[in-house]
């Protein structure tokens, strides 16, 4: 079965318009790649120009404050509450076990069950005691370092959204009918 001299020239002047079509969706693809590379370029100044500066004067003007009140706060009380109580019961388990220590070592040396001596055994616990708590007390917090904070993470997020929605929304406006986007050669028309 052979084409009309006509129907080749229709074809492949049809051959020709796809060619020509593929060639410039081929150019186009290219200049959107550029658009969106610069897009990417340019929402990574703006998020470091604008929006992580912003994110961290909020944070540092309304949740620093709430943030270091916290830990002063539970520092004072662990070293004003905890910290001493702890060390109480530490030096007293320390001077019940000296107690015991120094009956055991009598005991051994044939002296016998002998009198406890009180005031020795309160003497040794406040001692005991004493540097328990000063080994359990916490130092004042040190001052916060002046690095990516909470903001700082959050603001990144936000631009990697960004700059993936940017990319998303170039992506389906270019996009058209799968078939037409396929080929083997990417520079060459399908042939007819």
């Amino acid at each position: 079965m052979s084409l009309s001299r006509k129907r080749k020239k229709e074809l492949r002047k049809l051959q020709e318009q796809a060619s020509t079509l593929w060639e410039s969706q081929q150019v186009l693809l290219g200049q959107a790649g550029h658009v969106a590379r610069e897009a990417g370029r340019q929402l990574g100044h703006y998020n470091r120009e604008q929006v992580v500066p912003t994110v961290q004067h909020t944070y540092e003007k309304y949740a620093a404050p709430y943030v270091n009140q916290g830990l002063q706060t539970s520092a004072r009380v662990y070293n004003q509450r905890v910290a001493p109580a702890a060390g109480a019961l530490i030096g007293s388990a320390l001077s019940v076990w000296d107690a015991a220590n120094e009956k055991r070592e009598a005991l051994a040396a044939g002296r016998g069950f002998g009198s406890i001596d009180i005031a020795k055994l309160q003497k040794a616990a406040e001692k005991y005691g004493k540097d328990a708590a000063k080994k359990l007390v916490v130092s004042a917090p040190a001052p916060a370092k002046k690095g990516i904070g909470a903001g700082g993470v959050i603001a990144i997020i936000l631009g990697v959204a960004a700059a993936a929605g940017v990319l998303y929304a170039a992506w389906q406006t270019l996009r058209a009918d799968d078939e037409l986007w396929v080929a083997d050669d990417p520079l060459r028309a399908p042939d007819a």
